[in-house]
Order: structure tokens, then sequence, then C-alpha cells
């Protein structure tokens, strides 16, 4: 395990496209200071590209929902999919709809709950739509930087067949290496 001098990442980091982000947060560390200080090592994410990625919520446009999307970088995103789990993203870019999906965690500090897949890591760290547009360059949600990755894997992503031409987009990353990831 590494142990080095941990530097929280900061809003130039999230201004960057999604694609970059997604496969950039693989590895980084993801605190979370809801009831207790939790501690995880991001492994699995997916990019959503803005309004025209047929995957991607902000597809639809400005909404209630989406609205955090099109704001500044730097913000979580949390939604309820088939109204039971919450979804944890990352807003990205320059307040033009994108997003990562956060798709799977491995445990860090004091998670004993199973954190590979979107569901079950809101559940295991107390994510929930409370914690929709909020700052992560507070210290409720909050990631730092850590030792990268020796091999990443790029696939396409999960559960959008729906998304036409962009359902086969290669904007899912993974942590070879990593047994949390949600598909292989």
């Amino acid at each position: 395990m590494w142990f080095g001098e941990l530097i929280k990442l900061d809003k130039d980091f999230y201004q960057q496209d999604a694609k970059t982000v997604a496969k950039a947060l693989i590895g980084k560390r993801l605190i979370t200071n809801i009831g207790s200080k939790k501690i995880s090592r991001i492994v699995e994410t997916e990019a959503y590209l803005g309004p025209h990625d047929l995957a991607c919520h902000s597809a639809k446009g400005l909404t209630t929902r989406t609205k955090v999307m099109f704001g500044p970088a730097a913000k979580t995103y949390v939604y309820l999919i088939y109204g039971i789990h919450t979804m944890f993203n990352i807003v990205t870019g320059n307040s033009d709809g994108q997003a990562v999906l956060i798709r799977a965690v491995e445990p860090v500090s004091l998670i004993k709950a199973n954190t590979n897949g979107p569901g079950k890591l809101t559940k295991a760290l107390g994510i929930g739509l409370e914690h929709n547009d909020i700052s992560l360059l507070n210290n409720t949600i909050y990631l730092e930087d850590a030792k990268p990755v020796n091999k990443i894997i790029t696939t396409s992503r999960i559960g959008i067949d729906y998304a036409k031409e962009w359902k086969d987009a290669p904007l899912r990353f993974y942590d070879f290496d990593s047994k949390f990831v949600s598909k292989r």
C-alpha cells in the first residue's frame, strides 16, 4: 500500500472533459465524512460527455434533475435509479452537462459492505440524495490524489442499450488488478 503525501484534488482537475477525468480517477482516493470518515479507492468509472451523448442525462436538456450538471465542475450529481439505487457522479467540464459515474470503489478504511457496483458503493459510503449538488472542494465528500494504477482497462459503458450509436463508446474505465470491479 502506498502512503505518500495525499493531496486533495483541485477545481482544475474537475474542469477537464469527462473522459479525461473518468480515466484519471482510477486509483484516486474517495473520502466521505458522512457519519464517520470512510476512505476508499476508485476502481471503476464511466464518462458521460454532455448533451450530444445520448446516454447522458443532460441529453434531455436542462431540467430540475440535470441542473447541477450544467453548473460548475467539482460538484456531486446524485440521483435515484429504479426508485431504489442512489448513483454518485462527479460534475466535470465547464458547465456543459458532463459527469463521471463512480461505478465501484475498493474499501481502504471503515467500510465493511460490498462496494463493487454504483448502488452498493453509495449505500456503503452513506451517500444519499441529500448529497446532490455539494462541492468536492469541501470536506463532506472529496477526492485525493494517489499512486497511479498499473493497468487501466477501457470498455463500453454498462446498461445503456437505449443510447443508439453511443452504447458502444469506449467510456468505461477500470483497474485491471482490482477484485472490486463490478463487471469484467
